[in-house]
């Protein structure tokens, strides 16, 4: 599956050394510390990409020569939004980019009795409907939990054109659903992967993200 079947889907550029990154972080006998440097790497890598995708408007600044030089400026504030708890791995290379940048989180956990998304916590800048919202979370399988965060989102008031999903690892299944529920969300993600596996698993994935990250 390639991004470009997808017109808001964004895959960072499948260069050297991201291919080797990601050599790093898929192998099982990285050890924990080897794999949140270079997952980290990643992310900042994916935030790059995702203010890339925003919108800017013409501006004009004097150099210290004083020099008038026509530029531009980002047209509106941003934030960013974790999925607990794998999601909050990816603020801090948001915050390597933005300063002083807001951060909201959602906590979505899977419903042992009906097996689908639930959630149980959200707490969101008051102004994140003037704000351009930075989704975290660093694996898109299924696309159940970051759908169910989308949509905590738009009944804030953010619209979908204001909102990026920026993960390490998208299965095909997830960004198909996703994209047919929310054409206007833009996905940034650093490589797709072939599928998911009879357990929804991410194939060839890279394991559990949030355990591999924080425990392991």
């Amino acid at each position: 599956m390639s991004a470009t079947n997808y017109p808001n889907v964004f895959m960072l550029r499948q260069t050297n050394q991201l291919l080797g990154l990601y050599t790093i972080i898929r192998d099982r006998n990285t050890k924990r510390g080897d794999f949140v440097f270079y997952s980290d790497r990643i992310m900042r890598l994916l935030v790059e990409e995702g203010l890339n995708q925003l919108p800017v408007k013409p501006t004009t600044v004097k150099t210290s020569q004083g020099h008038e030089v026509e530029g531009f400026s980002f047209e509106g504030k941003i934030c960013g939004v974790s999925i607990i708890r794998a999601g909050e791995s990816m603020e801090q290379g948001l915050r390597d980019c933005c300063r002083s940048v807001r951060i909201g989180k959602i906590l979505i956990q899977r419903d042992e009795e009906t097996a689908q998304p639930k959630l149980f916590y959200s707490k969101l800048p008051d102004d994140i409907s003037e704000r351009y919202v930075f989704l975290l979370d660093p694996m898109l399988a299924t696309g159940g939990s970051a759908m169910m965060a989308v949509d905590v989102l738009l009944k804030k008031g953010v619209k979908q054109e204001r909102i990026l999903f920026l993960n390490l690892l998208a299965a095909p299944e997830g960004i198909e659903a996703f994209y047919k529920k929310y054409p206007n969300v833009k996905i940034i993600t650093g490589v797709i992967d072939q599928g998911l596996d009879e357990n929804k698993f991410v194939v060839p994935g890279l394991g559990d993200f949030g355990d591999r990250y924080y425990c392991i």
